[in-house]
């Protein structure tokens, strides 16, 4: 290289070179990166799609997760938040709308404790699936419950169930939106607050569970 010649910086900055940038540095809604996320249990880390290879900038990638057993356990995690904010008959299929809530909620999480929402929302599940549940055995007529380990996978299911219902009931007939109340749940079940829906369902069937050993 010639040093006298001039270096053409703006070729660094072209509009190619930034949108290869950007495609390859995938960031869930262009903003939050995959990149760091520790799940922190390595007994649900097969069933947290988190990982680079799970990456999508929407949680909207229309796989056919429903097809196979086990198969939802590769749907990347938010969507699955996502999918499971589509409950009650009047919100069945309207999935824009629960990515436009997951994003919203995801701002007010990053606001409130400044960290990657992400690494928040899988702290939460963590922290929020039930260890140990109860079980009905029945033996002529007889019916008493007993006292049953929770797989990896079920804990993650019920985790995103108890905190998706935690923030709609907290969010029904307030003046608070939903993203609001699914913020301030993930917040405080990642924290393991009891003031968290989910954190304290997990607690009360851990607790008749084990009453039940």
């Amino acid at each position: 290289v010639n040093p006298h010649t001039p270096l053409d910086i703006s070729a660094c900055f072209s509009p190619a070179t930034m949108a290869t940038d950007f495609a390859n540095d995938v960031k869930l809604f262009g903003k939050w990166s995959y990149d760091d996320i520790d799940i922190g249990d390595m007994s649900v880390s097969d069933y947290v799609a988190v990982k680079v290879n799970d990456a999508a900038f929407l949680p909207h990638t229309a796989g056919r997760y429903q097809v196979k057993r086990f198969r939802k356990a590769r749907c990347p995690i938010v969507e699955r938040l996502v999918n499971s904010m589509m409950f009650h008959g009047r919100n069945n299929g309207k999935k824009l709308m629960a990515v436009r809530i997951i994003e919203h909620a995801f701002e007010i999480i990053h606001l409130l404790t400044d960290e990657n929402p992400i690494q928040v929302f899988v702290k939460a599940i963590v922290a929020a699936g039930p260890r140990e549940d109860s079980t009905r055995i029945g033996a002529a007529g007889i019916v008493r419950r007993q006292a049953v380990d929770v797989s990896p996978f079920r804990r993650v299911n019920q985790a995103i169930y108890l905190i998706s219902i935690g923030a709609r009931e907290a969010s029904f007939r307030t003046i608070k939106t939903i993203a609001e109340c699914l913020a301030d749940e993930i917040v405080n079940a990642s924290k393991g607050s009891s003031s968290s829906y989910a954190i304290k369902k997990k607690d009360e069937i851990e607790r008749v569970a084990k009453a039940n050993r």
